[in-house]
């Protein structure tokens, strides 16, 4: 169309012969047209516009150089969406068995340490404590009885230490007896008979003495027997005591108590029930002692030190927490698996191990309320490139370890409940 339109205007524009009459050939175009028509279909076609090309480049380079960038280049933000919510949370289970008697708590009801949750039948504990209370007051009756032996053996001693005195003069008597008898015997002034007799009488003194003092030694020696049997019945007193204290501990066990503030989850109890000792009842989760659990890449915990700000994306309600690193494990998850990888055998393929990094939620934030256990969240930690090696240089302490507690968890005392 254009080399039509460009020839049919030079033919316009091209004046006649002079004396305006058509020469025999003139019909056809001169050659001149020809050659113009040539040059026309030998012109360049027209190019576009370049500069969305190099916007396109433009836009192409900086998405590469961002990439690039966010690879390689050291952030001091570390981020995981491999990170859940939870917490050391108690069982609570009986320590005895027995008929399950009330359940004074529902599910997901909150409690306070100390809070009576269950009670065990304590009928049969009831009377275990009489019986050994029983047993206990018949021993410390046989106690009191073997003391009073002991504090009265001294007297027996000086009882059987007064004939000792009487025998003897007995014994003097007859063998006084006994010489004198003898000596008649000899003049022919006293029988035999006499004689004998006043021999028998030596012989049965000499025997009372000999019993006297025997009396005297077995009352003395009766001493330490009466100990060893006072010392007897002191640790069947003690037994007992210990038994008595075993009741009131079994029977202060019918009442299931909080071991600590929380919620109770997974109850499984229910009147009538028989549980034995260790079943799992019901579970306290302390909702104020609840953390994060973040699982980090090996690598991206170069820069990460307890202490450091953290900011915590909670996903089920699309909200932001403020947080802070406690600890960094002592091992890698695999660590501390059922099966434990054993790299020695076989062909090896290195694989980036996890480390779960412990988080705390800074207090003050009304929003944490709303956390429970199992909740999956996004963590990222404001590391600022802290040099950790270095400083670890120059201590001697581990940077990376929790800090130690101020105070140890303890459980409240159950208390036996009145007969």
């Amino acid at each position: 169309m254009v080399d039509s339109e460009h020839d049919d205007g030079e033919s316009e524009n091209e004046p006649g012969p002079k004396d305006g009459k058509d020469k025999p050939g003139q019909g056809k175009d001169p050659p001149k047209d020809d050659g113009a028509k040539k040059d026309g279909d030998d012109a360049p076609p027209k190019r576009g516009p370049v500069w969305p090309w190099i916007v396109v480049g433009v836009v192409v380079v900086g998405f590469v150089a961002v990439v690039l960038t966010i690879i390689f280049a050291p952030t001091p933000r570390v981020w995981t969406d491999d990170a859940y919510i939870t917490a050391h949370y108690a069982t609570v289970a009986p320590r005895i068995s027995g008929q399950i008697a009330s359940v004074n708590v529902d599910d997901n009801q909150p409690v306070r340490a100390g809070q009576l949750l269950a009670t065990i039948d304590d009928r049969d504990f009831l009377a275990s404590l009489a019986n050994s209370e029983a047993m206990l007051a018949r021993d410390r009756a046989q106690l009191a009885d073997t003391s009073a032996s002991i504090a009265r053996q001294p007297a027996v001693v000086d009882q059987s230490q007064t004939q000792n005195p009487s025998a003897s003069a007995q014994l003097v008597l007859a063998e006084a007896n006994q010489k004198r008898y003898r000596d008649l015997a000899a003049t022919g002034a006293g029988t035999v008979q006499e004689r004998q007799q006043a021999d028998e009488q030596v012989q049965q003194a000499r025997a009372a003495v000999d019993q006297a003092k025997a009396s005297t030694e077995a009352a003395r020696r009766q001493i330490p027997i009466l100990e060893a049997q006072r010392a007897a019945a002191a640790a069947t007193v003690r037994a007992d005591e210990a038994q008595v204290e075993q009741a009131r501990l079994n029977l202060s066990y019918t009442r299931l108590l909080a071991p600590l503030d929380g919620m109770v989850g997974e109850r499984t109890v229910q009147v009538g029930n028989y549980v034995a000792p260790g079943a799992s009842l019901m579970v306290v989760v302390p909702l104020d002692r609840i953390y994060i659990v973040a699982n980090y890449r090996e690598e991206a915990l170069r820069h990460v030190l307890p202490g450091q700000h953290v900011r915590i994306h909670i996903d089920a309600y699309n909200l932001y927490l403020d947080g802070v690193v406690n600890s960094v494990p002592p091992a890698s998850g695999a660590a501390f698996g059922a099966i434990q990888p054993n790299n020695a055998t076989g062909n090896f393929t290195k694989i980036v191990q996890r480390l779960p990094v412990k988080i705390l939620v800074s207090p003050g934030q009304n929003e944490a309320k709303l956390l429970r256990l199992g909740l999956s969240v996004e963590t990222t930690i404001d590391t600022g490139l802290t040099n950790v090696v270095a400083r670890q240089h120059d201590t001697t302490s581990r940077l990376t370890a929790s800090p130690a507690a101020t105070a140890p968890d303890s459980m409240p005392t159950a208390t036996a409940a009145p007969p």
